[in-house]
């Protein structure tokens, strides 16, 4: 490979000739060869909307040349339109604060926009990554308000993909309403109920922890930019935070704030904590309905088999014709990985020292991957299983007026010791509680059938 060689403060170093990165990211690349992973495609783009509002920002004041600025607005905004992002090149696990990226992408703009002003890349004339392009900034104050604006592009197709699924829950429990079945606690024999209220439940959780996770937004949009290196806002331009929010939030179309506290955001990334927070408690729920599910999709012999999952690929590679809950199963897996990256943001939260928290990169990328993944996961599960879930009517109707639990429906006109008696006889001869029921002279099969309905519709009918 063919290099140049720049200097820093270090000294001399290689770089890839046809790189539009400098010294500082070479210096990284060879750094923290740790997890391959580049940087995250939304951070890049926030990181490069916030050198771009920055920019303006100092023009305005008259702190930046306006030919300059012009040339770095450009530069950035290529950037955030997806140009240039195999020229980001550090690792996800870096340098503390994120100062790595943070020069990755001074670096790109630099050489951008000297070469388009008729310089040379690597040679930091007119435009320097330090003096110009991120003039009135910090890593320390660039770095988590590009982590907020990154989180809150991802949150929002999150929300989507959960309402999503939701709706997908509520259509079914709409079709199934009169499809009683015998509920069940403790994995034991319940009594009535419908798929459809099963259905409709995990509906109106999933909306509401959808709900959940958005209100985590407002506190998102309070950004420290402008605080600089420890929140006193050294060697920014007059009003520079306030103006900066404003260019930032035009940018974005999401609604910001500067924070009322600066130091106090360098300090702190609990808002971020309780972003994962959010997706924890929505996680747990998705483990739940997705066990839930395979659990009513058992069978189809020797299982509840109440309903049928879509078969999108054979499971198995020694039992001819078994099809496996497959999308459930990969929503399973993803769950408890973002468990593990909520618990890495709660331990990394804690660990900030005085006026900043060197943690953000990998905080950072932990946040990301949650909402990635979930979003990606729960999207695929609503197109490749919810929607196209199929029930099992008649089994549906055997479980229920085969359950020991209908003994429940007899309370009031018994009591609970006799009920009780008429269970355990059920239970140990087989035999229906309605067939005892009639041979009791207790109640007549129709009114015994309508009592079973109208436990299960629960007033609905």
């Amino acid at each position: 490979m063919k290099t140049r060689i720049e200097n820093d403060s270090l000294g001399e170093y290689p770089v890839p000739e046809a790189a539009w990165y400098g010294i500082q990211t070479a210096r990284a690349v060879d750094n923290f060869p740790i997890s391959g992973r580049g940087p995250d495609r939304d951070f890049i783009i926030a990181h490069a909307r916030i050198k771009i509002a920055a920019a303006r920002v100092n023009a305005q004041a008259g702190w930046l040349a306006e030919p300059l600025a012009q040339e770095i607005v450009r530069a950035a905004q290529a950037i955030a339109d997806g140009d240039y992002h195999k020229e980001f090149v550090v690792d996800r696990f870096q340098a503390g604060a994120g100062t790595s990226h943070n020069m990755n992408t001074n670096e790109v703009i630099a050489n951008l926009a000297n070469v388009a002003l008729g310089g040379v890349r690597g040679h930091y004339q007119p435009v320097h990554p330090n003096d110009h392009v991120n003039m009135g900034q910090s890593t320390n104050d660039t770095i988590p308000t590009a982590i907020r604006l990154a989180a809150l592009a991802k949150l929002s197709r999150l929300v989507a993909a959960v309402h999503d699924m939701a709706r997908a829950f509520s259509v079914l429990g709409e079709r199934e309403r009169a499809t009683v079945k015998s509920g069940r606690t403790h994995l034991q024999d319940a009594v009535p109920t419908t798929l459809g209220r099963e259905f409709s439940a995990y509906a109106w959780t999933l909306h509401r922890s959808a709900r959940r996770i958005q209100d985590t937004a407002i506190d998102l949009g309070d950004i420290g930019l402008g605080g600089s290196a420890v929140g006193t806002g050294l060697n920014t331009a007059p009003h520079y935070a306030k103006r900066v929010c404003a260019e930032l939030q035009a940018l974005t179309g999401e609604t910001l704030r500067p924070a009322a506290h600066m130091a106090a955001q360098m300090q702190s990334l609990a808002d971020m904590e309780h972003v994962s927070g959010a997706i924890r408690g929505l996680t747990l729920e998705l483990i739940r309905i997705a066990n839930d599910l395979r659990l009513l999709a058992s069978g189809p012999r020797t299982g509840f088999a109440e309903i049928v999952l879509p078969a999108v690929q054979p499971g198995s590679s020694i039992m001819p014709g078994k099809v496996n809950p497959v999308m459930l199963e990969m929503l399973n897996q993803v769950c408890y990985q973002v468990l593990g990256q909520d618990a890495a943001i709660a331990a990394m939260t804690q660990a900030g020292q005085l006026e900043l928290n060197v943690m953000m990169p990998a905080l950072g990328s932990a946040l990301f991957d949650m909402l990635d993944w979930l979003t990606n996961a729960v999207s695929a599960v609503t197109e490749k299983a919810i929607t196209g879930i199929t029930c099992d009517r008649a089994r549906c109707q055997m479980y229920a007026h085969t359950s020991v639990g209908l003994a429940t429906l007899l309370n009031r006109a018994i009591g609970y010791a006799a009920a009780a008696r008429l269970a355990k006889e059920s239970e140990s001869t087989g035999r229906p509680i309605g067939a005892l029921v009639c041979e009791q002279g207790l109640m007549d099969e129709a009114a015994f059938t309508d009592l079973v309905l109208q436990a299960a519709m629960g007033g609905e009918s």
